[in-house]
Order: C-alpha cells, then structure tokens, then sequence
C-alpha cells in the first residue's frame, strides 16, 4: 500500500503541571488542518494548538516522524514527549 499522509490539528489546555494536550483532530488537507488548528486556539478554555502531518503506511504502522506545520497561541517548545 502506499504512503498516506495524516494532517491533524492538536489544541492546548491549562493545567495543574502546565500546559497539556487535548483531543486531536483529523483534517482532510494541508489548508484545513492549518484552519483548524488556529480556530482551535481561540477556543475558550484552549491555550494555543499546532497543525502538523504524519506520513506512512497504516498496514505495516510504519510512519516517519510528525512534521510541525503551524504552531498558534501557548504550546510547549517541545513537543517530542507528547
């Protein structure tokens, strides 16, 4: 099978230990996930959110590591430990 690419937009909440991860959000594209990510950011009770994309194949699970496309708003600097 061939490589598919996944686009996800990913907010940011407030919390107890700082800043955490809600629930992502798949995107159709490129300009969607871009969208989504910073109306996703302006959501009350969301600090910030990023839009970034995965690409692999789903058969064999084998995928590269996310690409950051856009950050908005309060996100952590480093994002590998989510």
């Amino acid at each position: 099978m061939a490589d598919i690419t996944y686009y996800i937009a990913l907010p940011f909440f407030a919390s107890d230990d700082g800043i955490a991860a809600g629930e992502p959000v798949e995107c159709l594209n490129l300009l969607a996930v871009v969208a989504r990510a910073e109306a996703l950011s302006r959501k009350r009770g969301n600090v910030g959110a990023v839009a970034f994309s995965r690409t692999g194949d789903p058969v064999t699970g084998d995928f590269g590591d996310a690409t950051l496309l856009k950050r908005f708003g309060n996100v952590p600097d480093d994002l590998s430990t989510l």
